[in-house]
């Protein structure tokens, strides 16, 4: 990295906020081989987010702010103190008491509020998750699945008898009520909503893709197909998988 700063154009020309963009990118190409449990490319994916790392301590280091040895660090002083109940003499039996305990920690290391720490630019569904997250680690929370999923069947009864009134915010309000609680329901039964929601997606594209193949085979348009006809290949693609 030093080489680079000093003899690329490019990476010279850099700064804190143009690789920010770019890292947002990288974590999600991550995210996307940790989807497809590619081992191969999650290795490499590492390796362009470790690079990140380094590129920005550097700059820190430019600035005369920090470099790559504070910021190990401070992650290194972080997680002792985060984990009492290995460098401490506090008890954790299982991975929600260290979970709770992490939250108490964070609120005593100056956060202000519980839900402080939860990003504002996360993409929605993964804001909810986390706030939901949150709340559960100081005790606000259901206690039971069943709890949750009634709360869904209330949710979307509401959202049904808003869609007869025809009122556009109000649709728009009940239907963000019915996501969250169906978010919460899935991290009551253990399923992240992100990486489920996103699988469908990738189940979608493969669908709807071996569709428009197997029409262009045959000579076809999909927009002179009936559903029925569309259905035969979207049927093959299923049984396929």
């Amino acid at each position: 990295m030093d080489d680079l700063r000093a003899k690329c154009p490019w990476d010279r020309s850099q700064t804190l906020e143009s690789l920010r963009y770019l890292t947002i990118e990288e974590t999600y190409e991550l995210s996307d081989a940790i989807l497809e449990h590619d081992l191969k490319e999650i290795k490499k994916e590492l390796g362009d987010l470790l690079l990140h790392i380094v590129f920005y301590s550097k700059i820190g280091e430019e600035h005369q702010a920090f470099n790559i040895r504070d910021v190990i660090e401070g992650i290194n002083e972080k997680l002792i103190k985060r984990h009492p109940h290995i460098y401490g003499d506090v008890v954790a039996e299982d991975a929600e008491q260290v979970k709770t305990n992490w939250e108490k920690i964070k609120l005593h290391e100056g956060n202000r509020t519980v839900l402080g720490g939860v990003p504002a630019s996360l993409p929605a569904m993964v804001k909810a998750y986390r706030i939901q997250e949150k709340a559960r680690g100081v005790g606000f929370d259901w206690e039971e699945p069943h709890q949750v999923w009634d709360k869904v069947m209330e949710e979307a009864d509401e959202l049904k008898n808003t869609l007869e009134n025809g009122d556009a915010k109000k649709k728009e309000e009940e239907f963000g009520d019915l996501l969250f609680a169906l978010i919460n329901f899935a991290r009551f039964i253990g399923v992240n909503p992100e990486d489920a929601l996103e699988r469908t997606n990738k189940k979608f594209i493969h669908r709807f893709s071996y569709l428009e193949e197997e029409a262009r085979r045959r000579g076809k348009s999909l927009k002179d197909m009936t559903l029925d006809e569309m259905d035969v290949f979207w049927n093959e693609a299923k049984n396929g998988e």
